[in-house]
């Protein structure tokens, strides 16, 4: 019996210390239940690109907000390439539903890479699945434009005076040229935004590299390889040499690799 009561007194102690523990649930700020409405209405079809948003005391109204919360939740998502805002008067002066997915896109992956929510191994390795795809892609759709534009590419970093910043840009719109050329609007917004996170860190890794003649001729011969494939037609080709490609840059950018 004595157990017993020992025990029973202990019960109510806890029980105090678990009601201690909890605290109130904090309620959403009023101007992200702003950004829950707009993104809902955008997820329905109602607001699709181009759509001009209630001017704001008219949006606050309807919401039963404060001005402010809708100023807010509007300056958030014109941040996220959501809404895009004119000045003025006038039939072109609002707030309206924009098309920015690889600024946005860019901008996310920025500063998850400098923050290391993704290592940029992780983002490397991303980087090379979505480009085989793009090559292959490329080979089978590019038109005479496309190449034009990576010839383009190709002639600016091929020139023996261009600095590694230069060719490291050039790079860039080269791969991003190709997931264009592939016609899969997603593929090439990605492929953009990762390689727009990954620009400092591979610029970084150029200007560490002391061989940099042996590097830069070893990029400019793949490149001109991947063109080939793509011009060609050769899409398995294409697709198997941007994935050496990325692997043979990763090789000889060991700063970049080894993240």
């Amino acid at each position: 019996m004595a157990d017993l009561t020992n025990h029973d007194e202990v019960r109510p102690q806890r029980a105090r210390g678990a009601e201690a523990a909890w605290t109130p649930v904090s309620r959403s700020s009023t101007h992200q239940l702003v950004i829950d409405a707009i993104e809902e209405r955008i997820m329905t079809g109602t607001l699709t690109v181009g759509d001009l948003l209630p001017p704001e005391r008219e949006l606050a109204s309807r919401l039963q907000v404060s001005r402010a919360a809708v100023r807010e939740a509007i300056r958030v998502l014109e941040a996220h390439g959501v809404l895009r805002s004119e000045v003025g008067s006038g039939r072109g002066a609002g707030t309206f539903v924009a098309s920015l997915p690889s600024a946005a896109l860019a901008q996310f992956l920025r500063l998850h890479v400098a923050l290391s929510n993704f290592r940029i191994a992780e983002v490397l390795e991303t980087r090379t699945l979505l480009e085989h795809a793009s090559a292959a892609l490329a080979a089978e759709r590019a038109d005479a434009q496309d190449r034009a534009e990576l010839e383009r590419l190709l002639a600016v970093m091929d020139d023996p005076a261009v600095s590694r910043e230069a060719f490291n840009d050039a790079d860039t719109a080269f791969h991003v040229a190709i997931a264009r050329a592939g016609g899969n609007a997603l593929f090439s917004d990605l492929t953009e935004a990762i390689r727009a996170s990954l620009r400092a860190p591979i610029l970084e890794a150029l200007t560490e590299v002391a061989d940099w003649e042996d590097v830069v001729a070893a990029l400019r011969t793949q490149h001109h390889e991947i063109h080939r494939a793509i011009t060609e037609g050769r899409a398995e080709d294409a697709a198997a040499l941007s994935s050496e490609h990325i692997r043979t840059a990763m090789a000889l950018l060991p700063d970049l690799s080894t993240d």
